[in-house]
């Protein structure tokens, strides 16, 4: 019986603590499924549609946020959207890419993502203006970049593991996450002992391959964690046809002219979940029209 990818919300050491954990192994490998990715591209593009996940479970109602990681690697692109009812979506420019293994015998996510570049945050809280955080790549292994993120961006000290394990077939074995927050009023005894707890612990993948759920992840960091609620996470595009006809109509009438006479019919796929979407000449005159009007 394959375990639903949940979300745990948490908090600690009388609230001065936020805690999130989620196991995420079916949206990765759906991901990996639609986009074909490579073992390597599998693990950076779920470890950051993991980070997305549950940072868009920090959000509330219609709020939204996308996450880009730019670096100089192979990669090149990576994208992730969520929101806050656990919706995530996400691809990466270059899925086809793997590399040897690095040192520790681990696939070369850091090496894929590149060293340099940038994480940029864009959250639509339902403002005139997005809210738009961006910090440099310092690893390029992600976990460590988020970590980074969130006290330079968002000035709040936290720890973010994120981990995906992929089988000898490329499939998706587990992957998951977790973020801790810390908040103001933590003792400097207290900071040390959150650090100790988050080095000393077995990666994610372990703790996941071994079967544990989200709230089992959190306790062991957190012995006292209490739990509040949870989320369920699965992947779901925000593309329709409806959305592609826009798309379509905002290419304006001149180039919509030439797709009708050149080419006859528009093919459109979209990047986040390669659904493909085809207008023949028919279809195309309607929306032309539509454009006109």
């Amino acid at each position: 019986m394959e375990k639903k990818d949940r979300l745990i919300r948490g908090t600690a050491m009388n609230g001065r603590v936020r805690a999130f954990a989620v196991r995420t192994t079916e949206l990765v490998d759906e991901l990996r499924r639609r986009h074909d990715t490579y073992p390597t591209a599998t693990a950076a593009l779920g470890r950051t549609a993991t980070a997305a996940a549950i940072m868009g479970a920090m959000l509330k109602g219609q709020e939204k946020l996308a996450v880009m990681v730019k670096g100089n690697g192979p990669l090149g692109q990576i994208l992730a959207e969520s929101n806050a009812l656990g919706e995530v979506r996400g691809y990466v420019q270059n899925p086809h890419v793997h590399l040897p293994s690095n040192a520790q015998g681990k696939l070369d996510v850091a090496g894929a993502v590149g060293t340099e570049g940038f994480i940029d945050v864009s959250k639509d809280l339902g403002l005139k203006e997005p809210y738009r955080g961006s910090v440099p790549i310092i690893s390029g292994e992600l976990g460590e970049d988020f970590t980074y993120y969130f006290a330079i961006s968002e000035q709040t000290p936290a720890a973010v593991g994120l981990g995906v394990l992929v089988e000898t077939d490329n499939s998706v074995r587990v992957a998951g996450g977790f973020i801790i927050q810390l908040l103001p009023g933590l003792s400097d005894e207290e900071i040390t002992e959150i650090e100790q707890a988050v080095g000393a612990m077995p990666s994610v993948t372990t703790l996941l391959d071994q079967g544990l759920e989200p709230e089992e992840m959190l306790r062991l960091l957190l012995p006292d964690a209490v739990v509040m609620d949870e989320l369920e996470i699965r992947f779901q595009c925000q593309c329709s046809r409806e959305r592609i006809e826009q798309t379509l109509i905002s290419l304006g009438k001149y180039e919509l002219q030439q797709l009708i006479d050149e080419d006859q019919q528009a093919e459109v796929v979209c990047h986040y979940c390669n659904e493909k979407y085809v207008f023949n000449k028919d279809e195309l005159q309607v929306i032309l029209d539509q454009a006109k009007s």
